[in-house]
């Protein structure tokens, strides 16, 4: 059975590390390609990536409304003085009709948006990566720069789970 986390739960450090967000974004960068070459030749896309899980459809839509939630964001947290961000029911946007598309639409939309969202981060010094915003519910205090580390992990986390499940399920 294909692991939940297989590249590792995610690690973030405790304050601004630039060398980190700076591999981050050129992982956010490269997101688009690797999760199209991910996905080439995929047989069924219909198949969950383990017992109970998410299809490799549904994943790879998640990815590009999560993504799209988090460039969102990085426009708040620049724009507007410790904003607090909206929330949204990940589990729910899943089953949206939307979710039944082919894939190619999600990955148009991530190579777009991807393009813009790593020329903004590669415009940004240590205090505007500094800028705080928070989540509903949450009595925590975010800076910018988390957002590239989570997102940049995020990709990969489920590029690996699509790779992992295909293997195994010979897909």
């Amino acid at each position: 059975m294909p692991e939940t986390y297989p590249i590792g739960r995610l690690t973030l450090p405790a304050s601004l590390d630039l060398g980190a967000v700076m591999t981050a974004i050129d992982r956010i960068e490269a997101l688009p390609s690797v999760l199209t070459a991910a996905l080439d030749g995929c047989a069924d896309l219909d198949h969950p990536i383990r017992e109970g899980a998410w299809t490799i459809r549904q994943l790879t839509h998640h990815v590009a409304d999560s993504h799209m939630n988090a460039f969102a964001r990085t426009k708040l947290a620049l724009t507007v003085d410790g904003p607090t961000v909206l929330t949204y029911d990940e589990v729910a946007w899943s089953r949206s009709a939307d979710a039944a598309l082919p894939v190619e639409p999600s990955l148009a939309l991530l190579g777009g948006l991807h393009r813009r969202w790593v020329e903004l981060l590669r415009s940004l010094g240590p205090a505007e990566l500094e800028r705080p915003w928070h989540v509903p519910d949450k009595p925590v205090t975010y800076q910018l720069w988390r957002l590239p580390l989570v997102y940049g992990w995020h990709g990969d986390h489920h590029v690996a789970q699509i790779e992992r499940a295909r293997e195994h399920f010979g897909i």
